[in-house]
């Protein structure tokens, strides 16, 4: 019940994903491993095409250095991020656009190709917009107008055309900005303070090859886009042959990236406002780039630049990268760095001696480069960049779970599905059936809060039923489980059917998606510090008998340790209280399993224990405690819920991807409670008039109702978007 439009904006805009309805269902993972294929080769092309027409060259160097910003170490760590590797593809564009409109007055490249990048993936276009901002100061200095007028006419047609861009991407772009006010990243925090994170050293060697990729939480940026800059770069400050304004312009230009790598405030502004949630530096594409024509302009002028120059160039470079295999100690470098750079360094070098003093022929030499260049390249990629998992692994349960879903379709009746194990928190988007769990940067914080409340899994743009209990399942309407393996019918469950390895059980106690909410329930307070006490309030609102029942036996705690020794028999949850615990291992009946991020703050799921059972807990995070609390859920207390919140219940005679129909008897009145994300898209009508809905809980829709028989009709709109397709059209028909 999420809004999909904000999914599409950020995710899957890209108008190059439109080709997928060509492609069999079937093949959908090739296709987008291609499209990364493409992609990757048509940001070679641009950066390529763009300095072929900035500079008028038309040799091969254009396409050595397309293959650096192709290949380069921001590729390496981002290429599966599919949703940004337009703008990527785009800047080069976007780029000679700008120039285009300093030079000429001629906007038209600038706005349409920025646009598609807003459109592509309003994030990485952020940092793009910044930049133009940035760029169209440095261009007034290159391309120093004479006159005031002729500047204050340039800005005039930076402002309309940028805003035409904007315009030209409102279809995606207002849904969007909509869907981020119910984020994380609703809310602005700008340091207090300023802090470095590493030097400019530090940095800059992470020109040379095969050097790991940050993908953590760590700040380093992956700007790896040849070995060969190191020498061309220190060749470019020396040379005569290019201005001391031109170099004064693009060296100030690399010292914002390096401090907006480097210093926490810049870092948080380039983000859009918010420090990155892992995948560091993202703008660092930018910087490539920029370091690339830097050196372009160096091969441009090679037949010009004396030798000496050349050696200097060399030997300055060498001598970096022994400094740097003395002083930097950061985790990225194996030692084998050092001497792979030296070695694909001597290499140019030796090339570029060779072609000068003409004892190579000119196309043996470009040839030689070429072949150095993809060689240097591919080991750099397929050492540096992330692996990917087997096709067999990741389809391995879909047909059966498709299979299985399928079987309870058509039906008017509401149900959600949960999956235990699963392979993503989207396994329900990608297997077709209505989940609980979701995975997305536009993921609603209210939401994520409310789990985690309850003892659910909840991280800054992910929320999931990890730690569930039958009473969370009760409430979000989860009808349906899916397993790997047969379980034990119970209480809890009954067995439906299976196919292959794949077995679906019905939970026996699970609720519409609205009911009304009985007598007390408004009262349930969310704000305990553990989320076994959140829930035994909802009983006590509801005056029934707590779910949770503390272990009778007191866990015993041992630094890293926590040992349970089980009381009556039966389903068991521990909570883990200690925030700085990330991972644990629970060992029980012999066999040992990981845990990981129970940060996050869920409870770790012990299944059905025997009496006298000892289970153990072990901390992997050193130095911490694990400061747990375990408890029995009390099936006959879940009943005593479930009567309570069953006997005024909504009954679908319809539900759709945008919309619900159904009757319910409200009794005496009240609210409805439902399970679907507050969200000012919904439009609610009962018996034919609109009304507004009530935000429940800080998190769900509820829907006050007067006593009697009502006829509820739920449609959905994303908000935005009737606003942002009218201004996309106005501004293609402007453009």
């Amino acid at each position: 019940g999420v809004n999909f439009a904000a999914l599409y904006a950020y995710y899957l805009a890209s108008p190059l994903n439109w080709i997928i309805i060509l492609v069999p269902k079937a093949y959908i993972l090739e296709f987008m491993t291609y499209m990364i294929v493409l992609k990757t080769g048509l940001s070679s092309v641009a950066m390529a095409w763009y300095l072929r027409n900035r500079m008028g060259t038309y040799d091969f160097g254009a396409a050595m250095f397309g293959i650096f910003y192709g290949l380069s170490g921001y590729m390496a760590a981002y290429s599966w991020n599919i949703m940004w590797l337009d703008c990527v593809l785009l800047f080069p564009l976007v780029v000679y656009g700008l120039e285009k409109l300093v030079r000429d007055g001629k906007g038209l490249m600038y706005s349409l190709t920025l646009g598609l990048c807003i459109l592509s993936n309003y994030y990485i276009s952020f940092m793009i917009c910044i930049f133009m901002v940035i760029y169209f100061v440095a261009l007034q200095v290159l391309f120093n107008p004479e006159r005031a007028s002729v500047f204050f006419i340039r800005c005039l047609k930076f402002a309309f055309f940028s805003l035409l861009a904007g315009g030209f991407a409102a279809v995606t772009l207002l849904p969007e900005a909509a869907a981020l006010q119910s984020t994380a990243s609703a809310s602005v925090n700008f340091p207090q303070t300023f802090t470095r994170y590493f030097t400019i050293i530090d940095m800059f060697a992470r020109h040379m090859v095969n050097v790991e990729t940050e993908q953590g939480l760590d700040h380093w940026p992956n700007i790896y886009c040849g070995v060969a800059v190191i020498m061309l770069f220190v060749i470019y400050v020396f040379t005569k042959r290019i201005s001391i304004k031109e170099k004064s312009v693009y060296c100030t230009l690399l010292f914002i990236f390096f401090i907006s790598f480097a210093v926490n405030a810049l870092n948080f502004i380039w983000h859009g406002f918010h420090y990155p949630n892992s995948l560091p530096c993202r703008q660092s594409f930018i910087y490539i780039f920029l370091m690339l024509f830097m050196c372009y302009r160096v091969y441009m002028n090679l037949a010009n630049i004396p030798l000496k120059h050349i050696g200097i160039g060399y030997g300055a470079a060498v001598a970096f990268i022994l400094l740097c295999e003395k002083t930097v100690t950061a985790k990225h470098f194996h030692f084998s760095v050092f001497y792979v750079s030296i070695i694909f360094i001597s290499i140019y070098a030796l090339l570029i001696y060779l072609w000068k003093t003409r004892k190579i022929r000119v196309n043996i030499a470009i040839l030689s480069v070429i072949t150095a260049i993809a060689l240097e390249n591919t080991i750099n990629t397929a050492v540096t960049s992330i692996t990917t998992t087997s096709r067999t692994s990741y389809i391995k349960d879909n047909a059966e779970v498709i299979e299985l879903v399928e079987s309870l379709t058509p039906t008017a009746e509401f149900f959600r599905v949960a999956k235990e194990p699963v392979k993503t928190k989207n396994d329900g988007a990608w297997m077709n059936y209505p989940s609980v769990s979701l995975f997305s940067s536009v993921a609603n914080a209210d939401i994520t809060a409310f789990f985690k409340a309850i003892g659910c899994e909840g991280s800054t743009n992910a929320y999931a039923d990890t730690g569930s209990t039958p009473l969370a399942d009760m409430l979000f309407g989860v009808k349906y489980k899916l397993f790997d393996s047969a379980q034990n019918d119970g209480e809890g469950k009954k067995f439906v059917e299976s196919i292959g390895d794949t077995y679906l059980y019905e939970n026996n106690y699970s609720l519409s998606v609205g009911f009304m909410m009985p007598q007390g329930m408004s009262g349930w307070a969310l704000d305990f510090d553990d989320p076994a006490l959140v829930q035994d309030d909802l009983c006590r609102a509801l005056g029934t008998d707590a779910v949770l029942v503390p272990n009778e036996t007191l866990g015993d705690e041992n630094g890293g340790t926590y040992t349970i020794t089980i009381g009556d028999a039966g389903e068991y949850y521990t909570y883990i209280k200690n925030p700085s615990v990330k991972d644990v291992t629970v060992e029980k009946d012999g066999v040992i399993t990981d845990v990981e991020n129970v940060d996050r703050g869920f409870f770790v799921e012990l299944g059905e224990c025997r009496q006298g059972e000892v289970i153990t807990i072990r901390s992997k995070t050193d130095g911490q405690d694990i400061m747990a609390e375990t408890y029995r859920f009390d099936y006959d207390a879940l009943k005593q819920v479930y009567s309570k919140l069953s006997q005024n219940e909504l009954i679908l005679s319809s539900w759709t991807d945008s919309g619900l129909k159904g009757n319910i008897d409200a009794g005496v009145g009240g609210v409805m409670f439902t399970s679907i994300p507050y969200d000012e898209g919904w439009s609610i009508k009962v018996d034919g008039k609109t009304v507004l809905a009530q935000k429940l809980f800080d998190s769900f829709m509820g829907i006050p109702l007067t006593a009697g028989e009502h006829y509820i009709e739920l449609s959905y709109m994303p908000v935005g978007l009737k606003a942002g397709a009218p201004i996309s059209l106005c501004s293609i028909l402007i453009m």
